[in-house]
């Protein structure tokens, strides 16, 4: 069986980081210590991918396409906000990668199936994805990483991304409305309502939603409600449609990918190889500094990705504010080059499986010209919020 090119990648990047596990160049109490450190991140990670898939399935996001097709009323525009406010909902509290896999899908073959261009659509969940995962720990992987830093009170992350994240939303939209215009302020025909194959899946899967979304906001150990309904929707499946339950349901090439990242990077931070960090190390909260940090965690995501971004950066965060800077960089920033997300290239995968194209060119200039105003406009906002 031939292996694809980036799955090759990431069993390179496994060995290597279990060379370094076996052989004690991470010595075993550093690797102890990351282990207990992302246990429940990437548990979380794992929970809230099955909770999406299996919602997908039940139809949840189908149906709630159409009926905000039906409350559009044949106004693009009104079509458009809503579309908006599914990605912004779907990626703050479902993460990124439910934006770009499951939503980016959805809203395509909606404005494809009422005949309006599918373009500004399909960046809209790209962009959205990234830029308005900083708005709780459960949004983004690197939030999760950083939250315990910025305070054990959820409220606390919140008190600090609010202001950046409003900022990560507005900017792109606007810019999108502006520049697709001429389709965003047309009309088009109401589809007829459509519903669910099975009724039983499709509002047990809602239900849980419903409960789970709130709790993700409260809950410091996102991973425990967030496990309990992927549980309960599995039970769910089990009974109702049991052929979905398959082992492709686990992310696992997300997750080879992120833990050998997170053992390689902690593997150079332990053998002084990024010592030199330091000498970056912030703890002020002038605007300077703020849009310092902020704009090396983008330039840095838009070079390697910004997952080893994150984890190279971290400690040259000092105090929560800190923090906060470094992820609206590798957050809101990550926009320009093609590897610099992967919710970006899964994105990519998708839009062209339903004939949309893209040229790359023109997506990291478009890119370029959304990223660098909104981590601007961002770092500054969380310079006021801060104080």
């Amino acid at each position: 069986m031939r292996l694809g090119a980036g799955t090759a990648v990431v069993l390179v990047l496994i060995v290597v980081a279990a060379v370094c596990v076996l052989t004690g160049l991470l010595p075993h109490a550093d690797a102890g210590a990351l282990g207990a450190r992302i246990t429940p991140v990437l548990g979380f990670v794992v929970a809230i991918t099955i909770v999406a898939e299996l919602a997908r399935d039940a139809a949840v996001f189908d149906v709630l396409a159409q009926r905000l097709a039906q409350w559009g009323r044949g106004r693009v525009i009104a079509l458009w906000a809503s579309v908006v406010a599914l990605a912004v909902v779907s990626t703050v509290f479902l993460s990124l990668d439910t934006t770009a896999v499951i939503v980016t899908p959805v809203v395509v073959v909606l404005a494809q199936s009422i005949g309006v261009s599918p373009l500004p659509f399909a960046l809209a969940t790209v962009w959205l994805a990234n830029t308005a995962s900083l708005a709780l720990p459960v949004s983004n992987l690197t939030n999760l990483l950083a939250a315990p830093a910025i305070g054990d009170d959820p409220g606390a992350f919140l008190a600090l991304s609010w202001a950046p994240t409003l900022v990560g939303v507005l900017i792109p939209v606007v810019i999108l409305t502006v520049a697709h215009r001429r389709t965003l302020f047309g009309t088009y025909r109401v589809p007829p309502a459509g519903g669910p194959s099975d009724r039983v899946l499709f509002w047990g899967a809602t239900g849980v939603l419903v409960v789970l979304l709130p709790l993700l906001t409260l809950t410091h150990e996102v991973w425990i409600p967030a496990t309990a309904a992927a549980l309960l929707l599995v039970g769910l499946f089990a009974v109702r449609r049991r052929h979905v339950l398959r082992p492709a349901l686990v992310p696992w090439q997300a997750i080879g990918l992120a833990a050998a990242l997170f053992v390689l990077v902690e593997t150079a931070h332990a053998n002084g190889i990024l010592d030199f960090l330091t000498s970056l190390v912030s703890s002020g909260h002038g605007i300077g500094e703020i849009l310092g940090l902020a704009a090396l965690g983008a330039l840095t995501a838009n070079g390697v990705n910004n997952l080893p971004a994150y984890l190279i950066l971290e400690p040259a965060a000092g105090d929560p504010v800190a923090l906060m800077a470094l992820l609206i960089g590798v957050n809101l920033g990550p926009l320009v080059t093609p590897w610099a997300s992967l919710a970006t290239l899964l994105w990519h995968h998708r839009i062209v499986s339903l004939g949309v194209e893209i040229r790359w060119g023109r997506f990291m200039l478009w890119g370029l010209v959304v990223a660098v105003p909104t981590v601007v406009v961002a770092a500054l906002a969380l310079a006021l919020v801060a104080g």
